[in-house]
């Protein structure tokens, strides 16, 4: 992304991390040929801008969609999304009141899984977050806030830390839903807590490396994002009740906006481009906003708002200065395309309904929360679905994010986890 945002595929010193230097998936011998592309190892992929560096993807797809690769049926039921490093992909799932990861081969059979403890069972019960992988060690944080470290290669658990224990962290209405955040050698999260609203912890330890004591607000279901700007590395992250930023070196408290919601709920991860930073929720009324970021990054100014797209928690994905993403309440479920710049809308039409998104090699995948896919050709004057199909396995809400990795499309839904062959032939 322009401007210097910040990606996880290098650090501050330039030098390429192992995200960057992961190895692309070999092909497959009981399938179509993989397509090369990038690793995916947390949500919203290295760079948590909802973009794959993945190329050779079909521009257009049978009228009976992608084909089907494989599907694995009875995951533990979750919202996760997946990761998917090397050969291997991971998720979580809820089983009875556990939570658990599940690292899978792209041939679709399982290769481990693991407990992290307790995780959601309240309303709408299942895992909520992502796994984070870095460095062959693997982090979740449960909808309680147990943050817990694996090793990839022994499948078992370093370390974990109880965030409602040592921070305070409050506990919110449908569970902490973050997804972890590695900067260097340490893990960012939001726990929330009376004593600290944002934390580090030491990657490889647990220990604490700093606590952002200034903030107090509960968590908001928000996945945070780092901006680069100036020597100052931002954490950037939306809580409860609020729009913030954090200096990621030293837990200081660099700027707070007051932006209230219904039911506290702010689950979009913000985008950023050129000293711009957009943010968006739901539930209605004027929900969109572009701030203007200094250029030592410690303040942030209003530019611009906007009543149109108020995503509630599919994410948006940024693109050639234009911003993407599903209306929930304004446009009822419309798909909306608006200038980051000036926030003039550009585009709408129906789609899928409301529902999240990826990028791939120039198209936007999207899932609908009425169970259809659809390919969609994003551009401010000729923005529309190009291909569509419904997913059929699985149950409940259609609610975790795509993933576009190694020649597949990755979609959960519930308990069903499904790979398509989207690689150009």
């Amino acid at each position: 992304m322009a401007g210097g945002s910040c990606a996880s595929d290098t650090n501050r010193t330039g030098r390429p991390s192992a995200f960057a230097l992961a190895l692309i998936v070999a092909s497959l011998t009981c399938a179509a040929p993989l397509a090369r592309g990038a690793d995916w190892p947390r949500f919203r992929g290295p760079n948590g801008d909802g973009k794959s560096a993945q190329t050779g993807l079909l521009k257009e797809w049978p009228a009976e969609g992608p084909t089907l690769l494989w599907s694995v049926e009875d995951l533990g039921f979750g919202y996760s999304s997946v990761s998917v490093v090397g050969d291997t992909l991971y998720t979580t799932g809820l089983v009875g009141d556990q939570g658990n990861v599940y690292a899978y081969g792209v041939d679709g059979r399982l290769k481990w899984q693991a407990g992290y403890g307790k995780d959601w069972t309240g309303d709408h019960p299942g895992s909520r977050t992502t796994p984070t992988v870095d460095g062959g060690l693997l982090y979740v944080m449960s909808g309680h806030g147990r943050v817990a470290c694996f090793d990839v290669a022994t499948e078992g658990e370093k370390w974990a830390v109880d965030t409602a224990q040592q921070f305070g962290a409050q506990q919110i209405s449908w569970g902490i839903t973050e997804s972890l955040l590695i900067d260097g050698d340490n893990l960012l999260c939001t726990p929330g807590g009376k004593q600290a609203g944002i934390v580090a912890l030491n990657k490889k330890t647990g220990d604490t490396v700093w606590a952002c004591s200034e903030l107090t607000d509960k968590s908001g279901y928000c996945t945070p994002i780092l901006i680069e700007r100036g020597d100052r590395s931002v954490l950037c992250t939306l809580t409860g009740v609020s729009f913030v930023g954090v200096d990621a070196d030293t837990g200081k408290l660099l700027w707070r906006h007051e932006r209230k919601v219904p039911y506290d709920i702010h689950a979009v991860s913000p985008v950023y481009a050129d000293s711009m930073i957009y943010i968006t929720s739901g539930y209605g009324g004027v929900r969109g906003a572009m701030y203007e970021l200094s250029s030592d990054g410690a303040t942030v100014q209003q530019k611009w708002t906007d009543g149109t797209l108020d995503t509630q928690h599919g994410g948006v994905i940024l693109h050639e200065g234009h911003i993407y993403g599903a209306s929930h309440k304004n446009k009822h479920g419309n798909w909306i395309c608006i200038n980051l710049a000036s926030g003039q809308v550009t585009g709408e039409f129906k789609g899928v309904g409301d529902g999240s998104v990826t990028f791939a090699e120039g198209m936007l995948y999207c899932y609908g929360q009425n169970s259809t896919v659809g390919l969609v050709a994003p551009s401010p004057t000729d923005f529309r679905l190009v291909s569509s199909f419904r997913i059929t396995k699985g149950n409940r809400e259609h609610w975790a994010h795509p993933v576009v990795a190694n020649g597949r499309l990755y979609i959960r839904h519930g308990t069903a986890l499904m790979a398509y062959d989207v690689g150009a032939k």
